[in-house]
């Protein structure tokens, strides 16, 4: 019965991938209705990640807010501004945008505005489009695990705080180790795919008139945009430093008033609230920013997957702990390879992590393991659906980032390998040191 139950399971997650986007989360919510009223497996509320979703409302909440205010647009106007000052070191720099605009706003998302600038410049200097954009893409997504805000992070440290590893623990462990990773991603993308100007599918393209050779226009920023960023920024440092403050390493607060996740809520409503207040801007406006509308979508993902998994394991966790437990005793990098693949499906780093993690953490797995396979969870550029991917190809018109007749013989499937594969290296490294 276990085995139908978990084919019950993965067959509700490959139906949600098909469906794509906020379809994840539906397909979860009907597995858990086949499982609970079909199977007589037990569900309960306590088993959805309740605290994970109100963090990811909170958080997009105050980033559409700055977005109102012009926020997002000057951050994309800076990293520009970055990018054109350095155009021959495009491969290695746009990474770098993207990945801290990820960190800074706790989603990959913001890589949809400096693709087109970052595909622009690599044209301009002759350099394959494909190879900024493809290790810009991965680091855009392998970043959420480094992002003190995001959902994957936020839930994980949770988890991790009983078995000693603090949340400032982990983000000393992801940032370098993801950083670094990028960098070297970078150096492998710079390699990828022959110079453009052999390339037959650009010269074609670019004989037929279909190459736009013309720069884009000065953003126009709005005069609230800077106070709105600098009211998040801050936001963001004050939740670092409270969870700091409270960890048990640090200790200064002993016996805080408010808990960590819940400083999380309170510090990004509050963010959202001083944006609207200081700026004048429309709140109606806010539930209308795109980034509201992509963490909504995000809760319902958790919610659906991460309660069909959590419902799943909870039935079965003795027979989990069992054969599972061998495996990784004798293999712990299985880890990452198992988080690797199911990232592949669920499409979102916050629902591998909710509905894999505490599993792993259950069977007995060293802390050091599962902080080291963290970055594992970012594998969203295998298949080439993922619409910041989708997004890279359509914005490359030179032709360079396209997709192959194979699934997988893309440009980002390479660098992106390269890239997760060192971080997971490097974090049973760094993690052999700092637990």
């Amino acid at each position: 019965m276990t085995g139908i139950e978990l084919l019950v399971v993965l067959g509700f997650i490959y139906l949600g991938s098909r469906i794509g986007g906020i379809g994840i989360g539906f397909a979860g919510g009907a597995g858990v209705l086949v499982l609970s009223l079909i199977f007589g497996v037990p569900t309960s509320e306590s088993l959805i990640p309740i605290d994970v979703i109100l963090i990811i409302m909170s958080v997009i909440t105050a980033i559409a807010a700055m977005q109102v205010a012009g926020g997002m647009d000057w951050l994309v106007e800076l990293a520009e501004n970055f990018l054109r000052k350095h155009p021959k070191r495009i491969t290695f720099y746009a990474p770098i945008v993207t990945y801290l605009m990820t960190v800074l706003a706790g989603t990959g998302h913001t890589a949809f505005s400096t693709l087109p600038v970052i595909a622009e410049v690599a044209k301009g200097q002759g350099i394959r489009p494909s190879r900024p954009l493809s290790i810009a893409v991965i680091a855009s997504q392998i970043a959420i695990t480094a992002s003190p805000i995001s959902a994957a992070v936020v839930f994980f440290s949770g988890i991790l705080e009983p078995v000693g590893v603090s949340y400032i623990t982990l983000l000393a462990i992801c940032i370098p180790t993801t950083f670094i990773a990028c960098m070297v991603g970078a150096f492998v993308a710079n390699f990828m795919g022959c110079e453009l100007k052999d390339d037959p599918v650009y010269q074609d393209r670019l004989a037929k008139g279909l190459v736009n050779i013309e720069q884009t226009g000065k953003r126009d920023i709005k005069p609230t945009a800077r106070k709105a960023t600098y009211i998040f920024i801050t936001a963001i440092v004050l939740v670092v430093c409270y969870a700091a403050a409270i960890s048990h390493s640090i200790g200064l607060i002993t016996d805080p008033t408010l808990g960590r996740n819940e400083a999380i809520i309170a510090v990004m409503l509050t963010s959202a609230a001083v944006t609207v207040w200081i700026t004048k801007i429309d709140a109606a406006e806010i539930p209308s920013a795109p980034t509201f509308r992509s963490g909504m979508t995000a809760c319902i993902c958790v919610l659906g997957v991460a309660w069909l998994g959590a419902t799943f394991v909870n039935a079965h966790v003795d027979g989990i702990k069992e054969i599972a437990g061998s495996l990784l005793s004798g293999h712990p990098w299985m880890l990452a390879l198992i988080l690797f693949f199911a990232s592949m499906l669920l499409y979102s780093q916050g629902a591998t992590t909710t509905a894999l993690m505490p599993a792993a953490l259950a069977i007995g797995v060293a802390p050091l393991t599962m902080v080291a396979s963290f970055a594992a969870v970012s594998a969203l550029f295998v298949l080439p659906t993922y619409p910041t991917l989708l997004a890279a190809v359509e914005m490359d018109d030179t032709g360079s980032t396209r997709i192959g007749n194979w699934v997988f013989n893309h440009p980002f499937f390479i660098p992106g390998v390269v890239t997760i594969t060192t971080s997971v290296a490097l974090g049973f490294l760094f993690g052999s040191f700092i637990l």
